[in-house]
């Protein structure tokens, strides 16, 4: 091939060369596309599945210390019966009445039990204080109850649950069956600044969480 007018032979060496290199790369990516190997995909596979039921948690109470049911909301709370002299109280007087709680059948927790909140109807109503205690058999509730331990101290206004101290409760074993009942007694004293003729009615409720 000649080489082309006005060119040094350097010049016509270098443009050679490079062609040569261009050559050489387009060679190597040509043989790189060439070379291309797709593999087969191979795939497999592992499945699992669970399935949740959750557990049952309900707690109810009893006057009686004999039928239970449930008393879920203020107004079907359960109306407690107090001992004689209730309905005509006077300054000094102190009055009780028992009330079993225990959790139902079917249940899958035990619980821990708190007196979360006191409300009086009025609401400014003065001259009555309360305590509640545990005790170890229903019949040992009284004005004077039977190795009481105390979850709300006596003087409590009616309005206030501070320093409530929790109690625990425990699924029936097995747990078909309702638990072990827990036996309160809520003691009601009469004081000096009781006006004559003033009625209160009083809501305690018991908040159960289970644990």
């Amino acid at each position: 091939m000649s080489e082309p007018t006005g060119m040094t032979p350097d010049e016509s060496s270098g443009r050679g060369r490079r062609r040569k290199i261009r050559a050489i790369m387009a060679g190597g990516l040509a043989l790189g596309l060439g070379a291309t190997i797709t593999l087969a995909a191979w795939n497999d596979s592992e499945y699992a599945t669970g399935t949740f039921t959750a557990g049952t948690f309900s707690m109810e109470g009893s006057t009686n210390g004999t039928t239970y049911a449930e008393h879920p909301t203020a107004g079907t709370a359960a109306a407690l019966v107090f001992s004689t002299g209730f309905d005509d109280i006077s300054p000094g007087d102190v009055v009780a009445a028992p009330f079993a709680v225990r959790l139902t059948a079917a249940t899958t927790y035990d619980a821990t039990v708190t007196v979360a909140s006191a409300t009086p109807a009025p609401p400014g109503f003065v001259g009555l204080t309360y305590g509640i205690a545990t005790v170890p058999a229903f019949a040992d509730c009284s004005a004077t109850p039977t190795t009481p331990t105390w979850i709300v101290a006596q003087g409590t206004a009616l309005n206030s649950v501070t320093g409530a101290v929790p109690f625990n409760l425990t699924q029936g074993t097995p747990p078909t069956t309702p638990g072990a009942p827990v036996n309160l007694c809520f003691v009601v004293t009469a004081g000096a600044t009781l006006v004559q003729g003033t009625t209160v009615t009083e809501t305690w409720q018991l908040l159960a969480e289970s644990v």
